[in-house]
């Protein structure tokens, strides 16, 4: 690729499955060309030295992009390597408000076991890539949406430490996960894709999805797919088929992409959508596909996590799990 197109930025990663148009591919290679007239594009890259690392490299990332011009990050990341939430809220303290960062943490389909980035025209684990965009014709929409049904009451977050949840209202995190999956608790951890737990903002209402990695049962803890706030507002979710395929095309909604033409749009969604959806996977991609400005081009992946703002990209970006989460770049006509 670098060979092909040596005055590009090429950047990529591995995936859990990718998306071409409405299509989901595996063991596949995706490849998108964009071509911007007067944007500005740099690439950055970091190595990640240890998990407990992960806000430095989240700031030295940005420091490396800051430019008065800059008005959106994208980036990928290894997906096992690093603390998404810590590196995103490096991401946060060192970047103006006004940028938009998008991005996504590398696959490794389910197997969990190895991810990597690229990086012109060769393969890094333990790295993060980040292209910084520049210029005041561009412009970048964004949306995130997951579309999970509520399942019991809001708790409060009593006991955890960064992405591992000890206690829910002063009881045992595990014990109580258990009492709302019933019989299937003897399924743990793979089950819990079906039950990911909500952390709702306490100023804007909006909810963070964050996925079940392990159970302990000498602790009664649960790990997490991204750190969980002590003291924060929780309320469990469950699946719903038709809510997860129906949300993903309001993702579109989401980016408030207004008249002005075709864009290219990066789509990434979270392995567990795909693996709860099964065979009904790509009728999330359909719905978004059909709801996209006319003559766009769609492409992406499955992810260990999505980054994005909620909703105002004035707030910053957010890591999530077990959602869709959308990016269309256009430059003014």
């Amino acid at each position: 690729m670098a060979g092909l197109f040596p005055n590009s930025v090429v950047m990529g990663c591995s995936t859990a499955g990718e998306i071409y148009a409405d299509e989901l591919h595996d063991d596949s290679l995706v490849v998108s060309v964009a071509r911007f007239e007067r944007t500005r594009l740099r690439l950055v890259s970091q190595s990640i030295p240890s998990m407990q690392a992960s806000a430095q490299v989240g700031r030295q990332i940005a420091s490396a992009l800051l430019d008065e011009e800059l008005v959106a990050v994208f980036t990928l990341t290894d997906g096992l390597q690093l603390n998404g939430s810590a590196y995103v809220g490096g991401l946060n303290e060192a970047l103006p408000k006004a940028v938009v960062t998008t991005g996504g943490m590398a696959g490794d389909d389910e197997r969990f076991q190895s991810t990597w980035v690229v990086r012109d025209d060769a393969i890094h684990a333990g790295e993060v890539l980040a292209c910084g965009f520049y210029g005041s014709d561009l412009e970048v929409f964004h949306g995130s949406r997951g579309g999970w049904d509520l399942l019991g009451i809001d708790r409060r977050v009593t006991g955890a430490k960064e992405n591992v949840l000890f206690s829910l209202d002063g009881r045992p995190a595990l014990a109580l996960y258990k009492e709302y999956l019933g019989e299937l608790a003897g399924d743990l951890p793979g089950s819990a894709l079906l039950f990911p737990l909500a952390i709702r903002d306490g100023d804007t209402d909006e909810m963070t999805v964050r996925t079940v990695l392990a159970v302990d049962e000498a602790s009664q803890s649960i790990t997490f797919a991204g750190d969980i706030p002590e003291g924060a507002t929780v309320c469990l979710m469950r699946a719903n088929f038709d809510r997860l395929i129906a949300g993903a095309g309001p993702a579109t909604e989401d980016m408030g992409v207004a008249d002005g033409g075709a864009g290219l749009c990066v789509a990434i969604s979270c392995v567990g959508r795909r693996m709860v959806l099964g065979q009904r996977a790509e009728e999330e991609l359909e719905a978004v596909w059909e709801s996209l400005p006319r003559g766009s081009v769609m492409t992406g992946f499955y992810s260990y996590g999505e980054i994005s703002p909620l909703v105002d990209a004035g707030a910053g970006c957010s890591l999530h799990n077990q959602t869709m989460t959308l990016t269309l770049f256009r430059e003014v006509v």
